[in-house]
């Protein structure tokens, strides 16, 4: 399909083409190159160049004949990607925790999407102090009155936004705090998953500094698989699920005897 900028398509600088291309691909989930070549006016083989590109700045997928933002078991979507994803949900779920919160509470938050729904809600809910690695969280709380922020510095990952490695776990085992909450990327037979080892240290650091622990999590994390183990969902206080979770996969965590919480989207 042709857009309506088609009469300068054959025109636009790379970089602007690789930014309508990550557009595309994200509003479509998957789309193939030859699809974008006809759409943009340009061969194949400059799609393959610019879908290279995108997917070395972690922003997409490369995979055979097209590109991809789904995620799969060594890939994570960018925060772009997810911030869009299951919005209402995560408003909903971000409510939840929030009750949960108490003031002059220290509280550690990973880089959950999740994460940048419930630092608005908190920018109203202070005094706390927030910990975190992520960049959109830390800009969404600076200058909120009552919230004293400390960032973890490490290695950046630009596709995350966020910051991760050896230095920032040893950021946060330097800590204490009253509250964990993170989120995962996959769930499978009641044990959470991430795609690289750097994201399963970080969160495990998280885990045990934290006097309580919450994980959020929307419904389409228990249709996904991830290569890498972080912890059984009963290592979690509470796990807090959209009301969109199915009763078969309800069912099978009260099974486990993992607390849940359903969060509601009215």
């Amino acid at each position: 399909m042709v857009t309506d900028e088609s009469d300068d398509r054959g025109a636009l600088r790379p970089s602007q083409r690789q930014q309508r291309i990550l557009t595309q691909v994200i509003k479509q989930g998957s789309v193939r190159n030859e699809e974008l070549a006809e759409q943009f006016g340009v061969s194949v083989m400059t799609i393959l160049r610019d879908v290279t590109a995108l997917d070395r700045q972690g922003l997409l997928r490369r995979t055979r004949g097209g590109a991809s933002v789904e995620p799969s078991a060594l890939f994570e979507s960018s925060v772009i990607v997810r911030l869009e994803s299951q919005a209402a949900a995560k408003r909903a779920i971000a409510r939840a925790v929030l009750q949960y919160v108490e003031p002059g509470q220290a509280i550690m938050l990973d880089d959950s999407t999740t994460g940048i729904h419930f630092a608005r809600m908190l920018r109203d809910a202070g005094p706390a102090t927030v910990i975190s690695n992520f960049l959109p969280i830390i800009r969404e709380l600076k200058g909120a009155p009552g919230i004293r922020l400390i960032g973890l510095g490490g290695m950046y990952h630009e596709a995350g936004d966020a910051f991760l490695g050896g230095m920032t776990v040893d950021a946060i085992r330097g800590l204490s705090v009253d509250l964990t909450v993170l989120s995962t990327s996959a769930i499978t037979a009641g044990t959470c998953y991430h795609q690289t080892q750097d994201t399963v240290s970080f969160k495990r650091a998280m885990m045990d500094v934290a006097a309580k622990r919450i994980l959020y999590v929307d419904h389409t994390k228990f249709e996904r698989r991830a290569l890498h183990a972080l912890a059984p969902l009963t290592d979690f206080d509470l796990v807090i699920v959209d009301e969109d979770t199915p009763k078969s996969v309800l069912k099978d965590l009260y099974d486990r005897q993992v607390t849940i919480e359903v969060a509601k989207t009215g």
